[in-house]
């Protein structure tokens, strides 16, 4: 599959010319038990824990990337990827523990991680050893904020908590309560953002709830936002949460609207809330009906016949196309940087363009990547259904 590539002629040669003067253009290759010269690539995912059923999805678009682009050229040799995978077991402790694991095995990117707590708790490391990270869907913008090493391939909490408010303005939805994870740095953010931009729309937020991180009983929040009476409840929460949300607001007879962000899409979310899952809505960054061009139409046919052959359903997950994504950024950054140096690495990703399978793909000066688009879907008929397109213009 060929990979379209921009990038500046003058920050190659810079980048060539900086190297050659540090006498290390291309560092030598660590040697496979096959005698290849092979380059590291660290996947950094939970694929236990709180959100271990998304972070898996996440390694599955990573993986089929790897089987996709499989080698590399550096000057005249020619280097195999090699996935080392860790599971930050979505905690903020062993996601230390994780990260500093990568760097022992000597990786020169790192990719991940679903959910941005994690993410921002290995950042530092991943700074202090110069190794790029790119993460996939860890949107709260702490990750990359004064992290020259962290990248990302995905859209950020404050344009996805933006867009919602505007899809339920644009919709009717003048109340809004907001229940959100005390301590998660995504689920707190993402409501702010949406809380935030709610109200400067014109809306008015009627509650604010919080509930604990394994919590299961959620009734007593839920009656205090039952009493507000909002048109819409902005719930951004884990796969393992939501279902419950769901299930426990529809018990207690509360008929609003209920939103929340990209980590809702997914299956098991349908198949733990049943009927009660029906009408909700979410912001995502992907569908596979609608194609973003050439790179992603030949995705989707590749990775659902993928899915097949490792006994997943073929519906494609948004994160496991950003998980692809990630992937293709680090291949051309060290197509670019025509090294296994993860500084190099990391100057080569500032120039990087590309058409990734989420759309065109280059990052700002944060190390974000410019995108201004999201999916809005709702649950119907046990099914994820596309809605529209917006912007954060609505």
């Amino acid at each position: 599959m060929k990979l379209k590539k921009i990038l500046s002629f003058g920050l190659a040669a810079t980048m060539i010319a900086s190297l050659a003067a540090c006498g290390n253009s291309v560092p030598e290759a660590s040697v496979g038990a096959s005698g290849n010269n092979v380059i590291k690539i660290g996947v950094f995912e939970p694929t236990t824990g709180e959100n271990g059923g998304g972070g898996y999805q996440e390694v599955l678009g990573i993986r089929y990337a790897n089987e996709t682009h499989k080698t590399v050229k550096i000057g005249d040799k020619e280097y195999t990827i090699e996935l080392v995978e860790v599971d930050n077991k979505s905690d903020k402790t062993e996601a230390v523990n994780a990260a500093n694991k990568l760097m022992g095995e000597k990786v020169s990117v790192v990719l991940g991680s679903y959910g941005s707590g994690v993410s921002i708790a290995a950042g530092q490391i991943f700074a202090d050893a110069k190794v790029p990270a790119i993460g996939c869907s860890c949107t709260n913008p702490q990750v990359t904020h004064g992290n020259d090493y962290y990248f990302r391939v995905c859209f950020l909490d404050p344009f996805q908590g933006t867009v919602m408010a505007n899809y339920a303005i644009q919709n009717g939805y003048k109340s809004a309560a907001v229940l959100t994870q005390l301590g998660d740095d995504y689920s707190s953010g993402l409501g702010l953002y949406f809380k935030t931009a709610f109200s400067e729309l014109g809306g008015t937020v009627v509650d604010e709830e919080q509930f604990q991180t394994n919590q299961t009983d959620f009734k007593a929040v839920l009656t205090n936002i039952k009493a507000a009476d909002p048109d819409v409840i902005f719930a951004p929460s884990s796969i393992t949460t939501a279902p419950l949300i769901i299930k426990q607001a529809r018990e207690l007879g509360i008929d609003s609207l209920i939103a929340a962000g990209d980590t809702w899409e997914n299956s098991t979310i349908i198949d733990n809330a049943g009927t009660d899952a029906e009408g909700a809505v979410l912001s995502t960054f992907f569908d596979e009906a609608e194609p973003a061009n050439s790179e992603a139409e030949a995705f989707i046919t590749g990775f659902k016949e993928y899915l097949k052959k490792n006994n997943q359903s073929d519906i494609i997950p948004a994160v496991s196309a950003l998980g692809y994504d990630a992937y293709l950024a680090a291949y051309n950054a060290i197509e670019a940087a025509q090294s296994t140096d993860g500084e190099a690495i990391k100057e080569a990703l500032k120039g990087v363009s590309y058409d990734g399978v989420t759309g065109s793909i280059s990052f700002n000066e944060e190390g974000d990547a410019n995108k201004d688009m999201a999916f809005i879907k709702t649950i119907k008929d046990g099914k994820f259904e596309f809605l529209t397109t917006t912007t954060i213009n609505g």
